[in-house]
């Protein structure tokens, strides 16, 4: 995801708390108060109208220990903060961790206290991403954080949330707040002390590739910023860019795939695809690495099949190691299966430490994507699928592009023991006559205007260069509608 920073974090809701660690009987303050601040001011430092991007800070902090992550934050990304502030300011009494009738331990106690708050947060709204930062109080979110999500609306947001402690770690405390606003998407608590750099901050933003407007168009492409040699990007939702064409790499082994690779880079294609169950995962990266393209140019994806997902974690640091690439932009589940829940919460981890960027599945049709969302944090960024002119699955297609989920093609060309027959169809002979490009151009357009990504595979260097081939002309809408007649619901694999 680009990594384009956050941008805007809208004003609003700043929430200060003190960073506070759990023992069996008390809390100690991380840092000593000698009253806490009683009229909060709220940061105005930015303005949330005049921001390109729509993120907002929340943050609680009665010690300002809080208050100083959210001001990183925001200087980080440029955006503006909210404040949350009690209707009633917390005194140094109020908040005697020893005294076991003190305001805090008294709240923390009771499952439904919610302690009022000043105000509402009016320029939630208009925000995407919520930046929502607390301190930990007795391994939980004070109340005033549950007062502040009951009390608005997040649905479709996502939320970030963070906690400051002298040395608690999360815990629950951010998942605990999870049936508070259900619509939004959750990404994995952060804790904090009071003295966290700025870089470290801006690692942390930057390893959750957060798209801020969410703006990804799943299933339209702007084919016109796109030349032979030099494919346009699609914006997941991730917020890195993918070229929408790629090189597969199924069959692809030894000398034939490290060179097949090589000569796709230098034919202009920056994506390439691969998988542990293909058996050339270390060819791949061999190809990368002397192709004389700068990694950082190259798109380089991957999955995990089912009989690692048991392992995750050890399935992924040998890809890593395979690859020798440095990091992986995008990480795909090979099929649904057992435990791919368990592999995929182990990917979202390796996002959260910069090792994966992107995330996603394979095989996964509507009902399988439908039961997955709810269990995983991060949003696949892309399913992809079997799609050709005989196989459209344009109902999964269109299910997916509304969920903001890019789709591709694993089989843009039929697919093994079928691409001839489609090869030889009488329409498309008759289409690529009339542009005096060959079938597979054909196709290959056919995918892309449809806002399928296409990952055709090959080892001959005239068809890589072919493949790559397809900007310098366009099909009609009549020729897009002779194709998607074509279409017999003939699937060519098992899943």
């Amino acid at each position: 995801m680009r990594m384009w920073l956050l941008s805007v974090i809208l004003p609003g809701l700043l929430l200060t708390a003190n960073a506070c660690s759990p023992t069996d009987e008390s809390v100690k303050t991380e840092e000593t108060p000698s009253v806490p601040n009683p009229e909060p001011n709220h940061d105005s430092t930015s303005d949330p109208q005049s921001a390109s991007d729509r993120v907002l800070v929340v943050y609680f902090s009665c010690t300002n220990t809080t208050k100083g992550i959210a001001d990183r934050i925001v200087e980080t990304t440029g955006a503006a903060a909210w404040r949350i502030e009690p209707e009633v300011a917390y005194t140094s009494e109020d908040l005697n961790y020893n005294d076991s009738s003190s305001r805090a331990n008294r709240e923390q106690n009771d499952p439904s206290a919610r302690p009022a708050i000043k105000g509402k947060c009016d320029a939630l709204a208009d925000c995407n991403v919520v930046f929502l930062g607390y301190p930990i109080w007795w391994g939980m979110a004070p109340k005033g954080i549950y007062t502040f999500l009951e009390s608005h609306d997040l649905t479709d947001k996502t939320v970030v949330p963070f906690c400051t402690s002298h040395s608690s770690g999360v815990g629950s405390s951010d998942t605990d707040l999870h049936r508070l606003a259900t619509g939004s998407e959750w990404k994995q608590g952060r804790r904090f002390s009071g003295n966290e750099s700025k870089e470290t901050i801006n690692n942390w933003i930057e390893s959750m590739n957060l798209n801020f407007n969410h703006n990804t168009k799943a299933g339209a492409f702007d084919l016109s910023k796109g030349t032979n040699g030099n494919a346009p990007t699609i914006k997941l939702s991730s917020g890195y860019d993918m070229p929408i064409i790629g090189l597969g790499t199924y069959s692809l082994h030894g000398a034939t795939c490290v060179n097949s690779v090589k000569a796709a880079l230098a034919a202009g294609f920056r994506k390439i695809d691969t998988a542990h169950m293909y058996g050339n995962e270390e060819e791949v990266g061999q190809g990368v690495r002397e192709s004389g393209v700068p990694r950082e140019e190259i798109f380089v994806a991957t999955k995990l099949y089912p009989n690692q997902y048991a392992d995750p974690e050890a399935a992924i640091e040998e890809c890593l190691q395979k690859l020798n690439i440095g990091y992986i932009d995008l990480m795909l589940l090979h099929h649904p299966g057992t435990d791919d829940v368990k592999a995929y919460k182990a990917m979202e981890k390796y996002v959260a430490a910069g090792k994966i960027r992107s995330i996603g599945v394979s095989c996964y049709y509507v009902k399988e994507i439908n039961d997955f969302l709810p269990q995983v944090t991060i949003k696949p960024v892309l399913v992809q699928n079997e799609m050709h002119p005989y196989y459209q699955d344009t109902e999964v297609m269109e299910h997916l592009h509304s969920l903001g989920i890019v789709t591709e093609a694993w089989y843009p060309l039929g697919g093994r023991g079928h691409q001839k027959e489609l090869l030889n169809d009488p329409v498309l002979s008759e289409i690529a006559a009339r542009h005096n490009k060959s079938v597979v151009q054909i196709i290959l357009r056919w995918h892309l205007q449809r806002g399928v990504v296409a990952i055709p595979g090959s080892s001959n260097p005239d068809h890589i260069k072919e493949n790559i081939s397809i900007f310098d002309f366009s099909l009609t809408d009549n020729e897009m509608m002779q194709i998607a007649a074509l279409n017999r619901n003939e699937k060519h694999d098992w899943y």
